[in-house]
């Protein structure tokens, strides 16, 4: 269908706008577009969109807003229900008290989690859905294990995403880095973005998987500086609650772990909240 004009029966047209909305997430669609590809009036094609809004509104399943104007169309923002949401925070809680993610040197084990491609999912349309009043220009993140998160969260919230490296790579050309102490191991890392990778003066959010006590955090932070940008916040997939480091910015959370002692079985294990995403 794509670039063709035809006539087609109203199912099929509110079929093809829902999947194309879903596709293309937050990006304003111009009416002409669909009025040219379906060769119909915008007063048919706008009763086709308010039927899908209105569907989408009572199952939950994203908003779609109308702009009206020259330059308006419509917009399609990712929404999870909050039967999803509770779905989601029952599973994890389930998958994130196991005491065997517990590790030597009372570090949390959570790489898995966010390798299960819908926790993935889920998680990123609920930080888009979080943000997506906010003016934002670019995610960035650190590799390795937030990168999965940080590029699902910028397809929904329709911007580039950034990944900054602890290690040089060639192919990345001229840097900008920064040295950081790193929360994990208290010793001093640098970290490093290539200079073509933000524009001065962008809004950027920081994403990552988990926050043990900030040190990665201000690293970034201090590394948006030296491209004279501005972070306008920062989510986490987990944060652990007992951190060393009390000068942290504000951040968000989608859950907070901790490592508690259990008098009566006489052994530690991980206690799971909901962060303040979730809350």
């Amino acid at each position: 269908m794509e670039g063709k004009s035809m006539k087609v029966k109203r199912n099929q047209r509110l079929i093809y706008l829902t999947n194309y909305f879903v596709e293309h997430p937050n990006q304003l669609i111009s009416l002409s577009y669909f009025a040219d590809l379906f060769d119909i009036a915008k007063s048919s094609l706008s009763e086709d969109i308010q039927f899908i809004k209105e569907i989408f509104q009572q199952y939950n399943l994203g908003v779609v807003e109308t702009i009206a104007g020259v330059s308006g169309g419509v917009i399609y923002s990712p929404q999870v229900s909050k039967a999803e949401r509770q779905a989601l925070i029952n599973e994890m809680t389930e998958l994130m008290t196991d005491i065997h993610r517990i590790l030597p040197g009372n570090y949390i084990q959570l790489n898995d989690i966010l390798q299960n491609p819908s926790t993935l999912i889920q998680a990123a349309k609920i930080i888009a859905e979080y943000y997506r009043h906010q003016e934002i220009d670019a995610i960035m993140t650190i590799e390795t294990q937030g990168v999965g998160l940080a590029a699902a969260v910028a397809r929904y919230l329709n911007i580039q995403y950034v990944v900054v490296r602890r290690d040089s790579n060639e192919t990345s050309g001229p840097t900008i880095s920064v040295n950081y102490i790193s929360g994990s191991h208290q010793t001093v890392r640098k970290m490093e973005l290539a200079k073509n990778s933000l524009q001065a003066h962008s809004r950027v959010l920081i994403i990552d998987d988990f926050m043990r006590n900030g040190g990665t955090v201000n690293g970034l932070i201090s590394l948006l500086k030296e491209f004279d940008c501005q972070c306008i916040g920062t989510c986490v997939f987990a944060e652990n609650v007992l951190k060393q480091n009390t000068d942290l910015p504000p951040y968000e959370s989608l859950f907070k772990v901790e490592i508690v002692y259990n008098k009566e079985e006489k052994a530690f294990e991980l206690k799971v909240e909901t962060g303040t995403v979730l809350a």
